[in-house]
Formats: structure tokens, C-alpha cells, sequence
């Protein structure tokens, strides 16, 4: 499936909630969101079915995100269905962790096969601060378990932020020094809470830790290796390295509108779409991916909604 720009489209990021059990500065209101009828957010045949659309058109890879997917009532189903779809390859979830201890297992039997877990902070008040009131023992927990249940190729997401994480970026190398994992640290973006104060480039981390190694690319990640190191550090650079040429992704929102771009306000309805209307549907929003976005020209994303309503 190719857009406009003749990028490969193979990627689609499903949120199935807009809903969390934390409430993050930079994404959610202070209040929470207040949860939505049934009948607004997609069923759990809804999500497979446009999945199953989406794999039809040449999508390979499926990533599950919310809010926080793993609060999202028939989480279950909606993995064992998407992971049986003829096509895709690859069913992968976002979380927050804290739910891990109870789901990892289960996750893996309904078939997925890896997981992101965000984490922001290794301090525990950090911690409480930033998620406004969230315990990072409970998140720990949540790693353990993830690796007790037999997942590999774990990617901690930290977002990178100035007078805030920046002091930890030695703190987090080190654990893909010393675990198998992949510590991602992504940009902050200006969308939803998020804001341009705290920014901090990327680039920080390797002007931190000059002993990280550049090694091979990932999707749109740079990476790097410690010497010795069982793990690897990747930087998502949306602000300052703009990989908008090499974007190859979709998102669903849990109500049901595919969005070609995060940080575009083009939004196209799915809900009441089968078969080949369906898949028009998608393809159509593929070839309507933008060439890129413009927030460095505009100090904002144009997304039109926060980052929990569309999907992390």
C-alpha cells in the first residue's frame, strides 16, 4: 500500500481506549478523561475487522496503544483477533506496565509477541510527579513480569525532557548496558498537555554518553550500543531530525477514525465500513498522507486532538 510520496505503508497503530490508569503531564488532563459511552469507541469486532481491512491492503505490523490498552475491556479478544489475521506478521502493545504482573501471560498466549513500556523516570518521586501519583515499584513489577512470561525485545519509551529526566540519561543507558532491551528516548512533542518548554533534543544522549556506538537503524529510530552492552539505545527525533520521509504508519483512533498523519486534524470515519468499502477507506487515508509534518514551522502540532485521544 503506497501513499502520495510512494512510502510503503505497513504499519498501523490501533488504539482500542482513550482511557488510562495514570494521567501523565504531558498527556493527559489533570482530571483524567471522563470514560466515554459504550456505543462511542469501536467494539472489539470493529478494531479486528478494520485491522483485518488494514492487513488486506498490505499492513504487517499492528501496535496496540490507548490511553492505556491494557485497561480496555476485551483487551484479550482484541489481541487473539488481531494476531490471527492472514498478513500480520507483527502484534505489538504499548502500556504503561501496571497492569503487566496480571497480563503479561495471557497477552503472550493471545498472541503478542512484544512490548513498549513507557517509563519516564527511574525515581520514585519523579514518578508520583509525573503520572500524579503513580508508584514506580508497581511499573518494575510490570517489567519482571513482562520477562518472567517469556517476552524479548522490550523497548522502554522515555520521553526526554529538560529539568525533568535529563540527568538520568546515564542512568537509563545503563540498563541497556546490563539487560537486553532497547531504551528509546523520544522527543517531546507539542500535542495535547505536551508543551515546548521542557524540550530537550535527542541529541542529548549521545552528548551525555559519548561511549555509545552508532549501530544499524530501526524504522525511523537512530541507535547506538555501550561497548559490552546487551541492549541498545534508539532515539525517536520527530522535532529534530524530521523522519517524516521515512514514516510508514497509520493510526486508528479508538473511535474509529484512521488518521494518515499524528500531526495532521485529517481524520476519515471507518465505523459502519465492511469489506471492500473498508478497505477503500484505508487506502484512501494512506494516499492522504501528507508529505510532512510542520511543527517546527508552527511551534504546534495540528493534530486536533491530545496525544491519549489518538493513540501513543
Amino acid at each position: 500500500m503506497r501513499d502520495g510520496y510512494e512510502r510503503n505503508i505497513t504499519y498501523l497503530r490501533l488504539s482500542v481506549t482513550d482511557l488510562c490508569s495514570l494521567r501523565c503531564r504531558y498527556c493527559m488532563p489533570p482530571k483524567g478523561v471522563p470514560k466515554r459511552d459504550h456505543g462511542d469507541i469501536c467494539s472489539v469486532e470493529e478494531l479486528v475487522e478494520i485491522a483485518r481491512a488494514a492487513a488486506d491492503c498490505g499492513v504487517r505490523k499492528v501496535r496496540l496503544t490507548g490511553g492505556e490498552p491494557l485497561v480496555r475491556r476485551g483487551i484479550l479478544d482484541i489481541c487473539r483477533g488481531v494476531a490471527a489475521i492472514p498478513g500480520v506478521e507483527e502484534l505489538c502493545l504499548t502500556t504503561n506496565g501496571l497492569a503487566l504482573p496480571q497480563l503479561a501471560e495471557p497477552l503472550r498466549e493471545a498472541g503478542v509477541s512484544r512490548l513498549n513500556v513507557s517509563l519516564d523516570t527511574l525515581r520514585p518521586d519523579r514518578y508520583a510527579y509525573m503520572t500524579r501519583g503513580g508508584r514506580l515499584e508497581e511499573a518494575f513489577r510490570g517489567l519482571e513480569a513482562a520477562a518472567a512470561a517469556g517476552f524479548t525485545g522490550t523497548k522502554l519509551n522515555v520521553v526526554l525532557m529538560k529539568a525533568f529526566n535529563e540527568d538520568e540519561i546515564p542512568d537509563f543507558v545503563s540498563l541497556a548496558r546490563r539487560y537486553p532491551i532497547e531504551v528509546r528516548f523520544i522527543e517531546l512533542m507539542p500535542i495535547g498537555e505536551g508543551g515546548t518548554a521542557q524540550f530537550l533534543p535527542a541529541q542529548a544522549v549521545p552528548d551525555a554518553c559519548p561511549e555509545l556506538c552508532p549501530i544499524e537503524g530501526s524504522g525511523v529510530a537512530r541507535r547506538y550500543r555501550s561497548p559490552g552492552g546487551r541492549g541498545t539505545v534508539g532515539l525517536i527525533e520527530p522535532m529534530s531530525h524530521r523522519f517524516c520521509a521515512r514514516c510508514d504508519r497509520i493510526r486508528v483512533t479508538a473511535d474509529g477514525k484512521l488518521k494518515p498523519c499524528l500531526h495532521s486534524d485529517q481524520e476519515i470515519s471507518l465505523r459502519g465500513l465492511r469489506g471492500e468499502a473498508l478497505r477503500e477507506s484505508v487506502r484512501a487515508g494512506a494516499a492522504a498522507k501528507p508529505e510532512r509534518h510542520h511543527m517546527n514551522e508552527t511551534g504546534r502540532s495540528q493534530a486536533g486532538r491530545n496525544m491519549h485521544q489518538i493513540g501513543g
